[in-house]
């Protein structure tokens, strides 16, 4: 079936041009993506796919195009294949860029074909994914190539928090080509690959610049400075086993409810392990990995934007089989406080959640928003209200434990009780405070010995660096040990997620932050 359809797509039509599709070119092109260490876009569909599950869409459309010979150079496809599969027997419908055919450049008509299995997949609600590897809009359309684009952008939108989408980065991705996936859920992006909106000639031509293809918009640009990408994949294969991962994990659309995994493992060794995490001193980092690592579900880890913003992580896991999305302060970068970049990273990740009726797991150990002129000029308080605004507009199941130092109006950020968290748990070693003791004395007794500050601080430490007081007046719920925090919230999932994971919902989109 699927070499039948491949010759369909590459072979089927008579083409205009003089040997344009017989086989000896068709296996010429593919070669060439191969000596680049690329799958062919037809090889990218079927690796991902299960087999057997492809029924392509608009096979034969061909461009319009009569200006700059053009009308001579015609491919039945027109450069992208379109169509609908299946994922671990869940339907998807997939778009993939053929970068041997117009170096994948998205036209007026290809534009349409990828618009039309956009109303295919909202009709069904199932999942988009997209493959791209495009020099961008066909120059030689002009206006017409920017329509096919607008088309798109234009369904990326309308599919915004109702399907999900999955972009995978797989070659080039230039121009108003690198706005699609945007506007997507995730994005997946290959070493090799480059996204960029201006390329280096143009960089040059327009402000007089001098700045590589990887400078501009290579693997570690958006892994760690722009904060574009989720996923950094080695390889084609690598990029699509991500997708694979992602579609089996995720709901098909924002009705349905994620899916409860019968088959997990534990290690019981984690329970005693989470208590020794913490150093004695507050003030002394620890990675907050493992914490996590000894609450969920062995093997189950599943982070997003690893390299972007360290001092919060977020990520999917499952505990007993139970998919949650967490958000943790990390105290290894920046002590666990969130600036603008963690904010953003954040609030997305929140919003996301919230489309897709994923709970959500907070792990608290912040000790402020990140001071300094930069960061004011920059907006964080802007940024900062976005994952306020994020925790506060979410519906679905939301779980709070705090796990050390929680001051000021972070603390609120992290999902408070304030902020709408169903439940919100402290290990004895929380600090739920405006700031710490040592500067609260600072404010409240200017002008007093070193001994008598001691003594204020030791009350203020009394009074207020420890859960009793919250607990007393109902900020949290519970005190617990550490080694209780994985049974806790799993209780807390079994009751609250399904009962409380589609109250009163708003449905809104999941507009890029």
């Amino acid at each position: 079936m699927w070499s039948v359809m491949r010759d369909k797509a590459d072979f089927g039509m008579e083409d205009r041009m003089q040997g344009q599709r017989d086989d000896a070119h068709g296996e010429s092109r593919k070669a060439a993506q191969h000596a680049k260490g690329k799958l062919s876009a037809w090889e990218r569909i079927e690796y991902l796919l299960d087999e057997g599950s492809f029924v392509e869409t608009n096979t034969y459309v061909q461009h319009r195009c009569a200006y700059f010979g053009m009308e001579r150079r015609e491919y039945a496809g027109d450069g992208v294949i379109t169509g609908i599969g299946e994922i671990g027997g869940r339907p998807v419908c997939i778009f993939a860029q053929d970068f041997t055919v117009m170096g994948g450049s998205i036209s007026e008509v290809n534009g349409k074909k990828i618009a039309k299995l956009y109303e295919k997949a909202l009709a069904m609600k199932a999942p988009v994914v997209g493959l791209f590897d495009s020099g961008g809009a066909r120059v030689q359309e002009g206006i017409s190539a920017l329509s096919g684009l607008g088309r798109i952008f234009y369904y990326n939108v309308q599919a915004s928090g109702i399907i999900p989408q999955i972009a995978a980065i797989m070659g080039n991705c230039a121009g108003g080509g690198a706005y699609s996936p945007a506007l997507m859920d995730y994005m997946v992006m290959v070493k090799s690959a480059n996204l960029f909106v201006a390329g280096p000639r143009v960089v040059k031509e327009a402000i007089g610049q001098e700045v590589s293809l990887e400078e501009l918009g290579g693997i570690r640009v958006h892994a760690e400075e722009s904060g574009q990408i989720d996923f950094v994949a080695q390889d084609d294969k690598d990029c699509l086993e991500y997708i694979r991962r992602l579609v089996c994990l995720l709901p098909r659309n924002c009705d349905e409810q994620p899916s409860v995994s019968e088959e997990y493992s534990y290690g019981c060794s984690k329970i005693a392990a989470i208590g020794t995490i913490l150093p004695r001193s507050n003030r002394h980092p620890y990675d907050i990995h493992k914490v996590v690592d000894c609450i969920i579900d062995d093997g189950s880890l599943m982070e997003l934007k690893q390299h972007y913003a360290p001092n919060i992580i977020t990520a999917y896991a499952r505990i007993g089989g139970h998919l949650i999305g967490i958000v943790a302060n990390q105290p290894l970068d920046k002590a666990g406080c969130i600036d603008i970049s963690a904010s953003d990273k954040a609030a997305r990740f929140v919003r996301m959640c919230d489309s897709y009726n994923i709970p959500l797991l907070t792990l608290v150990d912040v000790s402020g928003f990140y001071p300094g002129r930069e960061q004011e000029r920059g907006g964080l308080i802007r940024h900062g209200a976005k994952l306020i605004y994020a925790y506060a507009e979410s519906k679905v199941c939301k779980i709070t434990v705090v796990l050390r130092k929680a001051y000021g109006g972070a603390y609120l950020a992290m999902c408070s009780k304030e902020l709408g968290a169903d439940i919100v748990y402290a290990w004895p070693s929380a600090e739920m405070a405006v700031m710490s003791a040592q500067a609260a004395a600072d404010v409240l007794y200017r002008d007093i010995s070193s001994q008598e500050r001691e003594q204020k601080i030791d009350e203020y430490e009394n009074l207020f660096l420890n859960p009793k007081e919250a607990m007393r007046l109902g900020y949290i719920d519970e005190v617990i040990e550490p080694g209780e925090t994985r049974d806790r919230i799993l209780k807390a999932l079994e009751v609250f997620a399904e009962n409380l994971g589609n109250r009163g919902k708003k449905r809104h989109g999941n507009m890029p932050l």
